[in-house]
């Protein structure tokens, strides 16, 4: 059975969640708890932390399981 990705994303960033792939270690959730969550629906709140801190915290992720991409800003002509 395969599990889709989850994404999740606000001005600045899109988070994606692969739950496959994450070894469930909680270090997210520990080190990060006002963004990433066990308890709470969504589970990942990206506004609840600036972007910096969101990306250091996914580049943290020992299975990889958390990515993010930078949202594109475009200017109104």
């Amino acid at each position: 059975m395969s599990t889709l990705k989850n994404e999740f994303s606000n001005n600045d960033l899109t988070v994606s969640y692969d739950p496959s792939t994450c070894m469930q270690s909680g270090r997210c959730a520990k080190e990060l708890s006002d963004v990433f969550s066990n308890n709470i629906i969504p589970w990942i709140n990206l506004d609840n932390a600036n972007k910096e801190a969101v990306i250091k915290q996914i580049k943290r992720c020992p299975s990889g399981a958390l990515q993010y991409r930078l949202n594109i800003k475009t200017q109104a002509s």
